[in-house]
């Protein structure tokens, strides 16, 4: 047997935080590829350090639900888990290779997979692609528009930066936008300004972010100026300093992100069968839906 955990982080203040984990978990269960899906948090129940003993299969793999490599994923969920054997250097990682590392939890006898996160998978980049398609309803988005991902950033952690520059630096390779720029909350080139780094009239903005929370629904729209309080909400499009900003909300939403999880667990060596392109057809078929809904809400509907 075989079984996934989603490892995300939760929220005592915010009741929405956790809902986009367990929408990707639903997803996942529809596929049959895991004999036990199960999501685990660090603010909210179930928590991490008991999710292990939940589960009978004998093989795990878990799959954190973070941005980057850093505190969480290299610290708080391995130390909770119980994971004797583990340290940051069996990634071998340059900050955004993360890929896995089997361990055995010996205290229940299970193997874990645990793997590097959803955030700097490669096929995360799909996801922003993919996010910017739904905002703008356009399935071709990317000529006369560009590209805006925006992330947190922070001294504090040099990989907070890596993972959205690592996304970036893909789609301006892709070459399916005229421009694709990295900003940030709490670093230059800040989001505040992001008019300034564009000459594109259309913008498409990304925030790299796991759920919709405070940052993506109250700073940053106000820090764009979008709205000028973030409870009268916002129209997509918004004029701003000559330009239409498509704010499309925190990428983690996408139903994609499902796939990510998929092929973070197929890397190490889930059997998955036809799961993950099952799971591409479930998530397209449903971001046109969702996108209309979601667009209505932003605009305070």
């Amino acid at each position: 047997m075989q079984a996934l955990v989603i490892a995300a982080h939760g929220s005592h203040l915010n009741p929405d935080a956790s809902t986009p984990t367990y929408a990707h978990a639903d997803t996942i269960r529809e596929t049959g590829a895991f004999d036990e899906v199960r999501e685990a948090f660090w603010k909210e129940e179930p928590h991490f350090r008991e999710v292990i003993r939940t589960l009978e299969s004998d093989e795990v793999f878990v799959v954190p639900l973070f941005i980057s490599e850093g505190y969480f994923t290299e610290q708080v969920i391995p130390r909770e888990l119980r994971l004797d054997d583990w340290g940051p250097d069996k990634w071998d990682s340059d900050g955004t290779s993360a890929s896995q590392v089997t361990l055995e939890a010996t205290d229940v006898g299970k193997t874990i997979h645990y793997c590097g996160p959803v955030g700097t998978h490669d096929a995360m980049t799909d996801v922003i692609v993919q996010r910017a398609e739904s905002v703008t309803e356009d399935p071709d988005v990317g000529e006369g528009v560009g590209l805006a991902v925006v992330g947190h950033g922070t001294e504090r952690n040099e990989n907070s930066a890596k993972a959205i520059e690592y996304h970036t630096e893909r789609i301006r390779e892709m070459g399916r936008f005229d421009e694709s720029k990295a900003v940030f909350m709490d670093e230059e080139p800040e989001v505040d300004d992001v008019t300034d780094f564009f000459e594109s009239e259309d913008i498409v903005v990304v925030p790299l972010f796991i759920a919709d929370g405070y940052h993506t629904q109250e700073d940053i729209p106000e820090d764009m100026g979008l709205t000028e309080d973030y409870r009268l909400g916002w129209d997509v499009p918004a004029e701003v300093d000559g330009h239409r900003i498509w704010y499309a909300g925190a990428v983690g939403t996408e139903g994609l992100m499902a796939d990510v999880l998929l092929e973070r667990a197929a890397d190490a060596g889930a059997e998955l069968g036809d799961a993950i392109n099952r799971v591409r057809q479930i998530t397209s078929t449903a971001s046109g839906a969702d996108s209309d809904a979601e667009r209505h809400s932003q605009a305070g509907d």
